[in-house]
């Protein structure tokens, strides 16, 4: 596939995924059309040799698995890890909100949210809903608006002189966004839910809105931009990008080996919950896979994840918040992460075998430290290897405004990381 064509699909990937649950419905859907057979856990598993299979778990976690040829399990998985969720705004249970003739609805901030660029932007409203069906059983359904219905308007500077000396902004007060004038005083989100779902799913028939998990997102379209088309601007990149490279590789592997892809919510928050990296959902879908609990340590001790999630790339405007000799570029290939009080799970070994693979793949390939006087973060890549005891490499696209409404990342990039985790997806010997 040429890099014109991957970042339409990713642009096509990103549009599709507003929210951890579009995100898993949409991996699961092209992984259902390129013959995954999807499972559920509350059955029993029958797997075969060469099989092809995808579980999900509270419709925002998916792992999805290839058993390989004879034996490939026993010599080791190829994993990639990578998470479906992004900082954002999501609607808190009992919202509404009547002010100076407007209707707003209040917003916790999810994550660690760059909140300034939020301010003037078209959103729109996704997520999912519960409700009684009509046979008494409680059910759910994804719901998108698709369309701008709300902003949140910044305040004039006439009347708020110093916003430009860094004024913070107070997540509670400054953050509702506006929907409508409150024409009506009745008007309630859950009314609003209930209509919008009768129409984007008109089998649900005339239901009662038992509860929600909503996000605001914004509605400006991915694209590809620069004078020579060197840019690729989204929102959700961190880490939409990376779930789209390790599918990507998946369905372009050759399926000769014993391969896993997961992607786990909740990845910004902690990922502390029964479908986030912290839970215990990858355990439970290997426990499967390997019941014999000692064949499975030795089936992970020959096995390596490659943890993607997106690196700092060195931001011309602020270079000295990057160590001199560790400022990863765009363009420039996937980058490995590492760090000596493992935020980064990267290990000497696992660094080395990941050059060799970008050397085979013919993708150049990058390295950040963070500063020594900085603190760092962190990925899924320790809480898995300190969970499974795998080996892991932590690595990602290098990326400007991480955590902004609206990303950047090289045009070049998501090509790199599709191509060298395709080549790991098929290689014959892990360390």
């Amino acid at each position: 596939m040429s890099n014109t064509a991957l970042n339409q699909d990713l642009a096509d990937f990103i549009s599709q995924s507003p929210t951890p649950f579009h995100a898993t419905a949409t991996l699961r859907n092209r992984l259902i059309d390129a013959g995954y057979k999807a499972l559920d856990e509350r059955a029993d598993w029958q797997l075969e040799t060469g099989g092809k299979y995808l579980v999900t778990r509270n419709d925002s976690s998916l792992i999805a698995f290839q058993m390989g040829g004879e034996d490939s399990l026993q010599r080791g998985i190829r994993l990639v890890g990578a998470h479906t969720d992004s900082p954002c705004l999501k609607v808190k249970p009992q919202p509404e909100l009547n002010q100076q003739g407007l209707w707003q609805l209040g917003v916790e901030v999810y994550g660690g949210a760059l909140l300034a660029p939020w301010f003037d932007r078209d959103l729109s409203l996704a997520g999912r809903v519960s409700f009684r069906n009509t046979d008494g059983r409680i059910a759910s359904k994804l719901i998108d608006f698709k369309r701008p219905i709300a902003v949140i308007p910044n305040l004039a500077i006439h009347l708020n002189r110093g916003v430009n000396e860094g004024q913070p902004i107070n997540a509670q007060t400054d953050l509702p966004p506006i929907l409508a004038h409150s024409l009506d005083p009745a008007r309630d989100l859950r009314s609003l839910l209930s209509d919008h779902l009768r129409r984007q799913h008109p089998d649900c028939g005339e239901v009662a809105i038992l509860d929600y998990e909503l996000s605001f997102y914004d509605t400006q379209p991915p694209a590809t931009i620069g004078l020579d088309d060197d840019f690729f601007s989204s929102a959700r990149l961190d880490n939409l990008l990376s779930c789209h490279a390790g599918l990507t590789a998946l369905l372009d592997s050759d399926e000769t080996q014993a391969c896993l892809l997961v992607c786990t919510d909740h990845e910004e928050i902690g990922s502390s919950s029964c479908c986030g990296a912290d839970g215990p959902f990858l355990e439970d879908v290997l426990s499967r896979l390997i019941p014999d609990a000692a064949q499975r340590v030795r089936v992970l001790q020959r096995s390596l994840l490659v943890s993607a999630d997106n690196a700092h790339a060195v931001h011309p405007n602020f270079a000295a918040k990057h160590d001199e000799n560790h400022g990863p570029k765009l363009n420039a290939g996937p980058v490995i992460k590492i760090n000596s009080n493992q935020r980064y799970a990267t290990s000497s070994e696992t660094s080395a075998f990941f050059r060799e693979l970008c050397a085979a793949a013919k993708v150049p390939v990058q390295s950040f430290v963070v500063r020594s006087d900085m603190a760092c973060g962190s990925t899924i890549g320790p809480i898995t290897a300190s969970r499974l005891g795998v080996r892991t490499v932590d690595i990602g696209v290098p990326t400007f405004a991480m955590h902004s409404i609206r990303e950047l990342a090289g045009s070049r990039d998501p090509g790199y990381l599709a191509e060298v985790l395709r080549h790991f997806y098929n290689c014959e010997n892990l360390i």
